[in-house]
C-alpha cells in the first residue's frame, strides 16, 4: 500500500449561525478560509472544495478560495472537489489551477468530474443532452494541456487548436496531479485509467466494499493502458465530536435536511433516523467518536486497497462551530490513529 493520506472536502454548504438562521454566502466562504487553514494547522494532507451553482452552496470558484488559503499555509496540498469540467472550458481551468500551484509553491491538485447537480449546464449555455460527449471531449483536451507542450486537438465541442501553447507552465516534472471522481460506473473507472489519472471514488451510500470491483478494475484498465500504479482515494461524508452520540445528535438534523431537501427534487422518499444509524454502522456516513471513525476510515482503506480519505466533513446547516471541531479532531486524533491501525 502506498503512503496514507487523510484529506478533508468541503462544498461550502450554507450555514447556520448562532441564531439559526442561515449566514449569507460571503461569511461561508470566509468560514471556509478559516476550515482550510485549521486543516493546515493540525495536519490534515489534502484540503478540496467543491464547485455548486445553486442558493445552498457558497462557492462557485473553488480555485479563488483555495487560493486565498494557499496564501496563509504551509503545507496543506490544495484541490477541487469537484470542478466541474463538462460546462467550464478544459484550457481555462488548467490555467487556473497551474496559477494555484504557483501561488501554493507546488501544492496544488485538481479533482475533475461531471458534478452530481446539472445547474452550471444552462448557466453557462451547455445542452444537458450533450452530457456525456462533453466530459469526454474536454477530459481529452484537458488531458493534451496538462503535458505542457503545444496542443493540436479537435473535436465538436469547441473549434479545433493547432500547435497552441497555453500558459501559465508549472513546470512539474510529474505534471499536475489530476483526479478524477467517479460515482461508480465502470466506463467512468476506465476512463480514468486510459488517462493514466488518479481516481477518487464517491461512496456516498451503501457499504463501501461493494466498490471493491472498481478498485480491481482500475488496477487492470491501467495495465491494460501501459500506465503504472495510480492512486484510489475514497470521498464520503461524515462528521466527528467527542462521543459517537454526541456526533450523531449534531449531525443528524443537518443531514437530514440535506438530504431531504435533495430528495424533494430528485424524487427520493423522506430519510429516517434508522437508514442514517445504518449509514453511520457499515454504510458511507463516517460519523462518530475520533476512535471510531478511525476505525471505519482504516476499515475502508484496508478493504478497498485505497490510500487516500476525504472526509466530506460539513452536511447543509451543521454551524460553523462544530465543523471547525470536526477538522480539529480529524488532523489531531483520526488521522494519526488511523495510520497507526494501518501500520
Amino acid at each position: 500500500m502506498n503512503r496514507i493520506e487523510l484529506g478533508l472536502d468541503t462544498f461550502g454548504d450554507v450555514t447556520a449561525g448562532a441564531d439559526g438562521k442561515l449566514l449569507p454566502q460571503s461569511q461561508v466562504i470566509r468560514n471556509v478560509v478559516a476550515q482550510g487553514i485549521l486543516a493546515d494547522q493540525v495536519g490534515v494532507d489534502v484540503f478540496g472544495v467543491g464547485e455548486h451553482h445553486r442558493p445552498d452552496y457558497a462557492v462557485s470558484a473553488p480555485e479563488m478560495v483555495l487560493a486565498a488559503i494557499a496564501s496563509k499555509t504551509e503545507r496543506i496540498r490544495l484541490t477541487s472537489a469537484v470542478t466541474v469540467l463538462s460546462s467550464d472550458d478544459p484550457i481555462r481551468v488548467y490555467q487556473r489551477f497551474a496559477t494555484l500551484d504557483a501561488i501554493s509553491n507546488g501544492r496544488a491538485e485538481v479533482s475533475l468530474g461531471r458534478g452530481s447537480f446539472t445547474e452550471s449546464f444552462p448557466l453557462f449555455g451547455f445542452d444537458l443532452a450533450d452530457y456525456d460527449r462533453l466530459f469526454e471531449e474536454k477530459l481529452e483536451l484537458f488531458a493534451a494541456v496538462r503535458s505542457e507542450q503545444a496542443v493540436t486537438w479537435s473535436g465538436s465541442t469547441r473549434k479545433p487548436l493547432e500547435n497552441q501553447e497555453v500558459y501559465p507552465k508549472t513546470g512539474r516534472a510529474d505534471g499536475l496531479p489530476v483526479w478524477i471522481a467517479v460515482g461508480g460506473t465502470p466506463e467512468s473507472v476506465v476512463r480514468t485509467a486510459r488517462h493514466g489519472f488518479h481516481l477518487t471514488l464517491a461512496v456516498i451510500g451503501g457499504e463501501p466494499a461493494r466498490f471493491a470491483p472498481y478498485v480491481r478494475l482500475f488496477h487492470d484498465a491501467l495495465e491494460k493502458y501501459g500506465f503504472d500504479r495510480r492512486r484510489v482515494a475514497i470521498h464520503s461524508p461524515g462528521h466527528i465530536a467527542r462521543t459517537d452520540e454526541e456526533a450523531k445528535e449534531q449531525f443528524w438534523p443537518h443531514y437530514r435536511q440535506l438530504i431531504d431537501k435533495l430528495g424533494r427534487e430528485r424524487g427520493w422518499p423522506p430519510t429516517s433516523r434508522a437508514k442514517f444509524d445504518g449509514e453511520t454502522a457499515h454504510g458511507a456516513l463516517y460519523v462518530g467518536s475520533p476512535e471510531t471513525v478511525a476505525r471505519r476510515i482504516a476499515g475502508t482503506l484496508r478493504t478497498l486497497g485505497a490510500d487516500r480519505f476525504d472526509l466530506k466533513y460539513g452536511s447543509g446547516p451543521l454551524p460553523h462551530e462544530l465543523m471547525m471541531s470536526s477538522v480539529e479532531l480529524y488532523g489531531t486524533v483520526v488521522k494519526p490513529r488511523v495510520l497507526e491501525l494501518l501500520a
